[in-house]
């Protein structure tokens, strides 16, 4: 009885990612879940015999079929964005009890976001991290969902910015990604048109911002390259 409640609540987890990934591959599922990769295959086959329409993409994993949903929460993208950006702060707090839980709320809220909502929060989840536990009390800003925006569309932004050592610039920035830092700042990377090159603006500094009606191409290193190449190490 107790394999068979272990089993269940397993299958209803893997559902659960299915809902909430676009691809599903099942080495995830069987690190994720602590079994064998047959073992997934095994509850693989249990859900599409009750009828959950999985398709097989090869070499890459497993998607269902588009259109298949519970009714969907009415999130707007930038209370997703949110959302994210908490579970990223809540990640950070080292305690493993909030984490797990919170991390179960939320993927059964991705599980039921739109298919285009669900891509782009997986692509911003790609442009964000934070370094170091979050607390009450950090420098706040006000740009942050409007940054994250930029970061999907890829649209140049204009900012008034304030250097470290009180110096005024305004600058033509590309949004590449974002951050907390030790100070429990957030921080914004970006390619600067100015300096020919990628710099690093807090949020606390700007103080004015525009997105400007401009694109950019997508930069080919990503924000895990980034901080190998920059900090010698990821930000996990």
């Amino acid at each position: 009885m107790d394999n068979d409640i272990k089993r269940l609540s397993r299958i209803t987890a893997i559902l659960i990612q299915f809902l909430s990934r676009r691809l599903v591959n099942s080495k995830t599922l069987a690190d994720k879940f602590g079994v064998s990769v047959r073992t997934i295959y095994r509850d693989i086959k249990l859900l599409e015999g009750a009828g959950v329409p999985i398709v097989t993409e090869e070499g890459r994993g497993y998607s269902l079929v588009d259109g298949y949903k519970v009714p969907p929460i009415m999130l707007t993208e930038t209370e997703a964005n949110a959302l994210l950006t908490a579970e990223l702060i809540i990640q950070s707090s080292k305690d493993t009890s909030l984490i797990t839980e919170f991390a179960s709320v939320t993927a059964k809220i991705r599980a039921v976001l739109p298919r285009v909502l669900k891509d782009r929060t997986e692509q911003l989840e790609k442009k964000m991290g934070v370094t170091n536990t979050y607390i009450s009390g950090s420098p706040k800003s006000t740009w942050l969902l409007q940054l994250q925006k930029t970061l999907l569309t890829h649209s140049v932004i204009q900012v008034d910015y304030v250097n470290a050592n009180g110096e005024k610039s305004r600058r033509d920035l590309e949004p590449f990604a974002l951050y907390a830092n030790q100070k429990n700042e957030w921080v914004l990377i970006a390619f600067c048109r100015m300096r020919n090159d990628f710099r690093s603006f807090s949020l606390t500094s700007i103080s004015t911002l525009e997105i400007k009606d401009e694109y950019f191409e997508p930069h080919k290193i990503t924000f895990e390259q980034y901080l190998i190449k920059t900090f010698g190490k990821t930000n996990g």
